[in-house]
């Protein structure tokens, strides 16, 4: 998801610019084709090139990096298991439909782990709250860096983190993180709600410290 879209689904008025060039993966067809065949060194080099991909995503769902790094090897894992179902023959650039089958394969793996270990009372967060109502009133919190604001969406606590990332990092509804976490719906737009007020927070507070010590 875009980084703008962030700032939108905090209740931010402007969206945060940063520089990205784009992962350029040569001969990623052929490193497919070697790792359906268990090849080592294909296995490697596409290791390499997903590598730092995958840790950003493992990283807004976990806080430790221990966390992080257990995740992202389960994930290589089961991708080197199952590449062999990737259809890449689908419209679209191979790179980019593999990142995409590869997404699914790391969330899958964080929300299978956040389940076992920190989600059990998420059935419990439910409540009648409707959305909050998002402020436009301009602060300095627009002029945050994207890397400061995940990190604020990592103080998050697990419930809610896991949430706000499915429905504005990934871009799922309320429906698929209803299934995927086997929730209620309004479990997940009450635990949407509750993360968007309690980042706001977050950020404001990161906000003040930093304009006391400047």
């Amino acid at each position: 998801m875009a980084d703008s879209n962030i700032h939108t689904a905090i209740g931010l008025t402007k969206p945060v610019y940063r520089n990205q060039l784009p992962l350029e993966i040569t001969h990623i067809s052929t490193l497919i084709a070697g790792c359906c065949k268990n090849d080592r060194i294909s296995q490697r080099e596409l290791y390499h090139r997903l590598f730092n991909y995958a840790t950003k995503i493992a990283y807004r769902y976990v806080s430790k990096t221990e966390e992080v790094e257990e995740l992202v090897s389960e994930s290589f894992v089961k991708l080197y298991k199952n590449i062999a179902h990737f259809d890449g023959s689908r419209v679209g650039e191979t790179e980019a439909l593999l990142k995409g089958w590869f997404k699914r394969i790391i969330i899958n793996t964080c929300i299978d782990y956040l389940r076992r270990t920190q989600l059990k009372l998420i059935s419990l967060d439910i409540s009648p709250e409707t959305d909050i109502v998002i402020t436009t009133q301009e602060t300095g919190i627009d002029k945050m860096m994207y890397r400061e604001i995940i990190e604020a969406i990592r103080n998050l606590s697990p419930v809610y983190r896991t949430v706000f990332n499915l429905y504005v990092m990934e871009g799922y509804n309320h429906e698929e993180i209803a299934a995927m976490l086997k929730i209620s719906v309004g479990a997940s737009k009450s635990n949407l709600s509750k993360a968007r007020n309690n980042l706001r927070k977050i950020i404001t507070q990161q906000t003040d410290y930093k304009k006391a010590y400047v």
